[in-house]
């Protein structure tokens, strides 16, 4: 099986300088999360989900059009979970002759979480981000694209356009870099290469962020509508309704805060892929909102530098979300995008 798995710190933590760490009060594990097994009990999977385990991990997925067309892999970013990926997107793609795969990151919806592992501060990992100074996490996003890859594997894929929206984005583009003959073309979506010179969210953006995540359904919900009220789309506002139609079915089916900022910890521990960008050959889509207040647009112009044979699309009044408004645009952008890969690959 073609996974890469990162030479260190596979007994722990993983710290800036890629020493090994241990969280206080965790164990040392030889395999992520240890799973050997599917875990989630089948009643919490909707009827179209499944889930396998790869690399000790259990990943929960959902498929949808025929086995034998070409495959759209969706990742999805910080926290999020394959219900963030809209229907109406996945069957479009579908109608245009695809088959579509999204899936539940590790610490995120029904796959597996890392608990054992402790929980990073959210003010803590800032700060040592920001000073450079050691930082703990249990995975790094390398973890994830091998995630990914087991996963592709398990489906019997050989390769598959690559879909990746902000965290999802960074992952999606270390396996075009590092996986070359399993990615027929990236899609980088509202992400960055981490260069550390690029414009980041505002102060109060950033405070935001660093507050405690409710729980609570009702809570988790008030918290969810607040958080898009600052990173959302000006162009393409939402109603409270349309929020809660969206939203309380994702906060149902299972959230995260910790793996969160797990997630989170392993986004500042893997550092810069600036380097790692110009060895991407598949064909690139750059797609952004120009309203973007969480990864400024900026990211957007330095990805179309970095990356060989990437187009851009940058679009007018769009955050750092999938309004549905907007979806009509964004289809034809990433369907555009499929055709020339197409051409591209003969």
């Amino acid at each position: 099986m073609d996974i890469f798995v990162p030479d260190r710190a596979e007994q722990g933590f993983v710290t800036a300088d890629g020493t090994a760490a241990l969280l206080e009060g965790s164990a040392p594990f030889s395999h992520p999360a240890g799973v050997s097994a599917p875990q989630v009990e089948p009643s919490r999977l909707r009827s179209n989900e499944r889930s396998v385990v790869v690399n000790g991990v259990e990943l929960v997925y959902e498929r949808f059009g025929r086995q034998q067309d070409p495959a759209i892999i969706l990742i999805m970013g910080l926290g999020g979970q394959l219900l963030s990926w809209p229907l109406s997107l996945c069957e479009a793609l579908v109608r245009e002759g695809y088959q579509v795969i999204r899936f539940d990151n590790r610490d995120a919806g029904l796959s597996s979480k890392f608990d054992h592992c402790g929980t990073p501060g959210m003010l803590r990992m800032l700060g040592a981000h920001s000073f450079g100074q050691g930082l703990d996490a249990p995975y790094r996003l390398e973890h994830m694209v091998a995630d990914t890859v087991g996963l592709m594997d398990r489906l019997n894929l050989e390769d598959a356009h690559i879909v990746g929206i902000s965290m999802g984005g960074m992952i999606a583009q270390i396996m075009a870099a590092r996986y070359p003959h399993r990615v027929k073309s990236l899609v980088s979506m509202m992400s960055t290469s981490g260069a550390p010179d690029l414009p980041g969210p505002s102060l109060k953006l950033r405070l935001r962020l660093a507050r405690q995540r409710a729980t609570e359904p009702r809570a988790a919900l008030a918290d969810a509508v607040r958080s898009i009220a600052l990173v959302g789309s000006p162009g393409y506002p939402r109603t409270l309704q349309e929020l809660e139609q969206t939203l309380m079915p994702q906060i149902e089916r299972g959230i995260s805060p910790d793996g969160t900022l797990r997630q989170l910890a392993a986004i500042l521990v893997s550092g810069s892929r600036a380097a790692l960008l110009p060895q991407i050959q598949a064909p690139t889509l750059i797609l952004h909102g120009e309203a973007d207040r969480l990864v400024p647009v900026a990211a957007a112009h330095d990805l179309l530098e970095r990356i060989p044979h990437a187009h851009g699309d940058i679009v007018p009044g769009l955050g750092h979300d999938l309004p549905p408004s907007a979806l009509p645009r964004m289809t034809d952008s990433l369907i555009a995008h499929l055709q020339r890969a197409s051409e591209y690959h003969g």
